[in-house]
């Protein structure tokens, strides 16, 4: 049997993050590593990444009406937004290292909104209205991304998979909390139609499984190209600059006294870039311009570990959907091949409960691997499916990258704004606590929408779909930004 663990449920709050042996220990977090672990979806192909060291080289862009601190989902996903709400804007993106190299760039391809995972907590704490626009944020995510991509005709060129989405339940007390879910999730009024039951018997039939599991509707797709094909979108509209290999060091303000037209000033090594509005979009490293993110109340970076393993079966026995397990610890999908005779790679991430009681928590390196997560992960899928991975087998990549983690388990959304951080035009979305695929762009939609209504002098709107506890302003219990 897989090594299993009861401590975390990522689709929850997250709390083991922060009552780990270190969590008051965590510093503001430093720059991403320069020389990260080579990533399946960055590095396994020559042509995934056109936009790598975007000008990397050359002048720097000086002056802008709008700066994006990194070119992850979130900061092209706001410059997209920012591109239809005000075209035209001088928008300019500042990325540490190359293009889309976080988390969701290196780690992702889940589409999965969540359904049920984590109801009843989430009902007990927040109530009915804001339990069902958790769920709606991620549906409005996932339907967006999709739309985009057949608006575009970009099925092809982002790999999209439309394959549903399969919940292993391994142990019984799985059984038992995901029909719990369900009958909460019903009760209160949730869209189930396109969750379906599948029993042990009909699972090991058709994927070779024996364990009863819940599917719903899902895709996945390569982040880093979608990422890329939304870049070349907003460009239509904005002047749009990207300078990769260009860390920003501090945000500064600008006095108007001295005869400034902008706001901020934000310090790289290739010299200062002025502009009135600055959104921090990067993610697990925030604290490291916002020092008040550091540690529980913030953002706290989290190591994930992600590999590519060959089946030993065709596609043809694997089928196209992908899956999760182990309590929400591992994740796996099958890549889309040309011929369903061919034995496909699969990624497979997680493992970090092979390293509690810390979990990878406050881990900022992504350029290794952890080998006990390794040995987790290389044993995980031959266990759980006989005969369709082989026992053993090496893997073709295996790689890192950094999550963010807050307390509440949902990311900061809105604007920089604490006493002793003033931060008049700043603002933030960041903290996606390991899923990020089906919350950043909305939520990067949220922020950008803000900066537009700001520059437009309206009244912002707070869609019907955004939980309050997202809101930097609104966020109980926590220090405010």
């Amino acid at each position: 049997m897989p090594v299993l663990s009861t401590i975390l449920n990522p689709f929850e709050d997250s709390q083991a993050v922060f009552t780990s042996p270190h969590a008051e220990t965590f510093q503001p977090a430093g720059l991403p590593h320069p020389n990260p672990s080579k990533s399946f979806w960055i590095d396994s192909s020559p042509d995934a990444n056109p936009l790598a060291r975007e000008g990397s080289e050359g002048a720097l862009t000086l002056d802008a009406d709008v700066c994006i601190i990194g070119s992850g989902m979130t900061g092209v996903s706001a410059a997209y937004t920012l591109s239809k709400q005000t075209p035209g804007l001088k928008v300019v993106i500042l990325e540490a290292r190359n293009f889309c190299a976080g988390a969701t760039g290196r780690n992702g391809g889940h589409l999965t909104p969540a359904l049920v995972e984590g109801f009843t907590s989430t009902l007990q704490k927040y109530g009915t209205e804001q339990t069902l626009k958790s769920y709606a944020l991620e549906n409005y995510t996932a339907t967006e991304i999709v739309k985009v991509i057949r608006e575009h005709g970009l099925e092809d060129a982002v790999d999209l998979v439309e394959g549903g989405h399969i919940t292993l339940l391994i142990t019984d007390k799985e059984v038992e909390v995901a029909q719990a879910e369900i009958a909460a999730a019903e009760r209160a009024g949730q869209d189930l139609s396109g969750l379906v039951w599948i029993d042990a018997e009909e699972m090991e039939k058709t994927y070779g499984a024996s364990y009863p599991g819940i599917r719903i509707p899902a895709h996945n797709l390569w982040p880093l190209k979608f990422v890329t094909q939304l870049y070349h979108l907003a460009a239509q509209n904005l002047n749009l600059t990207l300078h990769t290999r260009t860390p920003v060091n501090a945000v500064t303000p600008l006095s108007s006294e001295d005869g400034n037209d902008r706001r901020w000033s934000l310090s790289t090594p290739r010299g200062a870039v002025a502009c009135n509005y600055v959104l921090h979009a990067t993610n697990a490293y925030a604290s490291h311009l916002l020092p008040h993110l550091a540690g529980p109340a913030g953002i706290v970076p989290t190591r994930a570990q992600v590999a590519a393993l060959r089946a030993a079966v065709p596609l043809s026995e694997l089928g196209t959907v992908s899956w999760d397990g182990n309590e929400g610890f591992e994740y796996w999908f099958p890549r889309p091949v040309k011929e369903q005779a061919t034995h496909p790679l699969a990624i497979v991430g997680g493992g970090r409960e092979a390293t509690a009681p810390t979990f990878e928590t406050g881990v900022e390196d992504d350029s290794v691997t952890n080998p006990a997560i390794g040995r987790v992960l290389r044993d995980f899928l031959p266990e759980v499916f006989p005969g369709k991975y082989e026992e053993g087998r090496e893997f073709e990549m295996e790689w890192t990258g950094i999550m963010g983690f807050t307390k509440l388990g949902v990311p900061f959304v809105g604007v920089v704004s604490l006493v002793r951080y003033a931060r008049e035009g700043q603002y933030i979305s960041a903290g996606y606590t390991g899923h990020g695929m089906p919350k950043a762009y909305a939520c990067a939609e949220v922020v950008a929408s803000m900066i537009a209504a700001d520059i437009k002098n309206e009244t912002w709107q707070q869609p019907s779909w955004l939980p309050d506890r997202y809101l930097t302003w609104k966020r109980d219990g926590l220090t405010r930004l």
